[in-house]
């Protein structure tokens, strides 16, 4: 999903007043269902959707775009690892890559979700040459997410009590969900919950959550994917005083 500012239809990621235009991209045999998509747009009467543009061309997707939501890639299925997606979505990234830096503005900001992310942006990246190379992320706000409600369903806390939680590492098995400065209540969360937990359950809960999630549902992570990108655009646009 890409954004040419004209928030989101709904006013939950750039507030009540900013217009928006939507530029949906997916591959040409996807465009029946992208003509689907678009109806349903309309149909909601979104009060800030000034249009939907959609479309299979890179060109006119990424044309004067201001944020770029990079979702589209390969998905994990059961008992795949993200490193597994990396030959074939590292191929559609140099080509996203190419089309940024011909047609976005020159300071869009860019969130690449597709896994194996890091890499992915990494080389989205390196192939928007003449864009800004702080304007690429990759997501880890979906990990900082689950580490907030695991800790909160371990507590009773609400997510809202729960302060200073980091991620350190790739959006991967390999990640580090960090709690040793975080507060739940204004309380110390390591004198909350036990080392144990910690190291046995929590941990790699949330470096496993995605492959949960595929267990459950048989599909990857959708709805916590999409709500977690549009958290990080939105605190990377108005800053936060949140860790």
């Amino acid at each position: 999903m890409f954004l040419r500012i004209n928030n989101d239809v709904s006013g939950e990621f750039l507030g009540k007043n900013q217009r928006v235009i939507l530029h949906l991209l997916d591959l040409p045999n996807m465009e029946e269902a992208l003509k689907g998509v678009q109806a349903e747009l309309h149909d909601c009467a979104f009060p800030l959707l000034d249009g939907v543009v959609i479309t299979s061309n890179l060109g006119v997707a990424f044309k004067e775009i201001d944020y770029a939501f990079l979702v589209g890639a390969k998905p994990r299925g059961p008992g795949m690892e993200r490193a597994d997606l990396l030959k074939d979505n590292g191929k559609i990234f140099v080509d996203v890559g190419k089309a940024i830096n011909d047609n976005a503005k020159r300071d869009a900001k860019t969130i690449v979700v597709g896994n194996p992310a890091n890499t992915n942006c990494m080389i989205c990246q390196h192939y928007a040459k003449d864009m800004p190379k702080e304007n690429f992320t990759a997501m880890t706000r979906l990990d900082h997410n689950r580490a907030v409600s695991q800790l909160a369903l371990k507590t009773g806390a609400k997510v809202t009590d729960i302060k200073n939680v980091a991620v350190w590492g790739n959006h991967s098995p390999t990640m580090y969900p960090d709690i040793r400065y975080t507060t739940i209540g204004g309380k110390k969360a390591t004198d909350l919950v036990d080392h144990k937990w910690i190291n046995d359950e929590f941990t790699p809960r949330v470096q496993q959550r995605g492959a949960e999630i595929i267990k459950l549902r048989k599909l990857s992570s959708a709805a916590s994917a999409g709500n977690a990108a549009i958290d990080h655009m939105r605190d990377w646009v108005f800053g936060s005083d949140e860790w």
